[in-house]
């Protein structure tokens, strides 16, 4: 059931993805563009409007984050999704009437405040309705269905983009309105978070939700356990604050600020890997560096991009989630240099190197699938206290779409001929960013598979992400419970004494 709202990344990655191959289609450009030269009959559209049209999206998607936190504790996680839904739909509805550029950005806009909404929303409803054991791969299936998106976007832009009508742009614009329709109807058989329901304080509906989530009555006694974690922990957040946007930034035992800055920063560096630039501008680039079909080479990556995310279902519940990005920003940051040195010491007509270059770009794309794009949505998904989780996760999602936008919004300027003529070179800026993702995810991501929410609550308060696998493998061992004190000191007690014992053997070596 929580896999079911998964398919909310469908409209993110589709709207995502058809604008890539819209904003080269003949017919869109001679309807939102001009002539250039005039009398030639070949259409462009200002580097200006290309940038706007692209990025307004992600501005929308930013504050339509934000707008979700309060949409999630009023309307509750299920319903906030239904109603982002209605606001995309709205969206879309101006996009498809439009035949000139305000009311196509007006569009954009809308559209972007639903997915920004959805994106915060549905990560967080899986997270908390999911079984510790397999949320990372539930999760993971959010990020799949965008990568879904991304390639039925290219599919369907490549089955009309040599019509000569309206329907060469409309027809792939106003099929979001299925993908919408489809999930708002599947939301409403689903169950609500238990809990959001618990933080309603309505502990009666969220035994209620929690049994079917599990398949067993309301009154069982995995059932009763598992609300017990969920209201001790709760009480103990309230009695250390509130859960309004200052308390996302206090200092404390709980370690509120840290966590809030690494799902912002997370977000942040995800975006900055640079895999936006082939979504947003692959079509583009390819064309540039001489491939003779882009848009095939668009659906192929988009083929490497589902596909690759498939091993992250498992990886990420048995490798860990704080080992796979570490792979995974190594093993990008070295395919974007080569790709980087490729495209510049080779020419546009040298056939051999370009499909080098394409090869080292799925593969990079691989790299990504597998570790970074579904992760960084597992771990903001996961690392928030309750009372602050869904304000904590817009802001770590705002921080996504507000990356997002800018990357989208600069990129024309960066690797235009007119303007920056970067070109490949720009693969230099992301593999060095991918550099800065390395170190971030050293020092900031605990190991947090196998934990249930309240057990990485209490990973947080007692250890550091440098060590914590440790600690992560004696709360696994004693399974310890949010309720029980004693046996988080008992843990704590054990891990710290183990660190001090291997330390002290340590000073003994240096010492003979």
């Amino acid at each position: 059931m929580a896999s079911f709202a998964a398919f909310g990344g469908i409209l993110f990655g589709y709207d995502t993805g058809v604008i890539s191959g819209i904003k080269e289609m003949n017919f869109w450009l001679k309807t939102f563009g001009y002539e250039s030269p005039a009398g030639s009959g070949t259409y462009t559209i200002s580097t200006a409007n290309e940038s706007l049209i692209v990025s307004i999206l992600s501005l929308g998607t930013f504050f339509g984050a934000l707008f979700a936190a309060p949409m999630a504790d009023t309307l509750g996680r299920r319903m906030g999704i239904v109603a982002a839904n209605l606001v995309f739909c709205a969206g879309v509805a101006m996009q498809t009437a439009a035949t000139a550029v305000p009311l196509f950005v007006a569009g954009r806009v809308f559209a972007g405040l639903g997915v920004g909404m959805v994106s915060c929303l549905v990560p967080m409803y899986q997270a908390e309705a999911s079984p510790k054991w397999i949320r990372g791969a539930v999760v993971s299936c959010y990020q799949w269905a965008i990568t879904i998106g991304l390639l039925l976007a290219a599919c369907v832009n490549q089955g009309t983009k040599d019509r000569n009508d309206y329907g060469s742009y409309r027809i792939p614009i106003a099929i979001q309105f299925a993908w919408a329709g489809i999930l708002s109807a599947g939301m409403l058989y689903l169950p609500e978070s238990p809990r959001y329901l618990v933080k309603r304080h309505r502990d009666a509906d969220a035994a209620r939700a929690l049994g079917r989530l599990m398949s067993v009555p309301p009154d069982h006694q995995d059932v009763q356990m598992e609300l017990e974690d969920v209201k001790a922990n709760l009480r103990m957040e309230e009695e250390v604050g509130q859960s309004s946007y200052v308390d996302c930034f206090k200092m404390g035992p709980n370690k509120i600020l840290f966590r809030t800055l690494t799902g912002i920063f997370l977000q942040a560096w995800q975006q900055l890997t640079g895999i936006n630039f082939i979504f947003y501008y692959g079509t583009t680039f390819f064309k540039n560096s001489g491939i003779s079909n882009p848009f095939l080479i668009t659906i192929a990556t988009n083929v490497v991009n589902v596909c690759m995310t498939i091993p992250a279902f498992w990886a990420v519940d048995h490798v860990g989630r704080r080992r796979l990005l570490l792979i995974g920003a190594a093993g990008m940051l070295v395919c974007e240099y080569l790709v980087a040195i490729i495209g510049v010491t080779i020419s546009v007509s040298n056939q051999a190197g370009q499909k080098v270059l394409v090869a080292f770009v799925c593969i990079y794309i691989a790299f990504f699938a597998s570790t970074w794009g579904p992760i960084a949505w597992v771990v903001t998904s996961e690392i928030y206290p309750l009372a602050i989780r869904a304000k904590a996760m817009s802001m770590s999602t705002a921080s996504n779409w507000l990356w997002n936008f800018g990357i989208g919004y600069a990129t024309p300027y960066i690797v235009n001929p007119e303007y920056g003529n970067l070109g490949p070179k720009v693969f230099f800026v992301w593999g060095s960013t991918c550099v800065g993702c390395l170190v971030f995810t050293y020092f900031c991501i605990p190991e947090t598979k196998g934990l249930s929410l309240e057990q990485i609550d209490i990973l947080y308060q007692n250890t550091t992400p440098v060590k914590s696998v440790a600690y992560r493998d004696q709360l696994i061992a004693h399974n310890v419970h949010a309720a029980d004190e004693d046996a988080i000191a008992r843990v704590t007690t054990e891990v710290r004494m183990a660190e001090k014992g291997e330390k002290g053997e340590a000073h003994n070596e240096e010492k003979v």
